[in-house]
């Protein structure tokens, strides 16, 4: 396997992108990571900044990251999806997005998605589904238990 990607890349070619396999709401679990899907935004609300627990601020020179947590879904179920700095602006209510290479956070016990530096946000034309708002996997509260071996 090494070899053909050795051989590609001496060549000056780029390997050969694997083709995504998006994934729908109500499949994705704790932990996991790497999902392709897209989504409609149904509400953005944005966090406030809060300082450092030690009282020390942002590093000099850098700008407070903006957050907020949007409300995305599609014909199975919304999730909670905290959008950092640009993904803020390109997640405004009723847009539609592809979400490539998220992952699953969990935080107090509930599932949150996110991309990170290695994903990317893509706002999309809209798409023609209607977001099942009832079905909120955020709301389910998950609790890590510890099996005796």
């Amino acid at each position: 396997m090494a070899t053909v990607m050795a051989a590609a890349t001496k060549g000056g070619e780029k390997p050969a992108l694997r083709k995504p396999v998006f994934v729908k709401v109500d499949q994705l679990k704790p932990g996991t990571c790497g999902h392709t899907l897209t989504v409609k935004v149904v509400s953005a609300n944005p966090v406030p900044a809060r300082g450092r627990a030690g009282g020390s601020g942002p590093a000099v020179g850098s700008r407070p990251a903006s957050i907020a947590e949007c409300l995305v879904g599609d014909e199975t179920g919304v999730i909670v999806f905290t959008a950092r700095n640009e993904q803020v602006d390109m997640l405004k209510p009723g847009n539609t997005a592809i979400l490539r290479n998220a992952r699953i956070d969990m935080f107090k016990g509930s599932m949150r998605l996110a991309v990170d530096k290695w994903g990317r946000v893509e706002v999309t034309e809209p798409a023609s589904f209607t977001v099942k708002e009832d079905n909120n996997l955020s709301l389910v509260e998950y609790e890590l238990v510890n099996v005796p071996e």
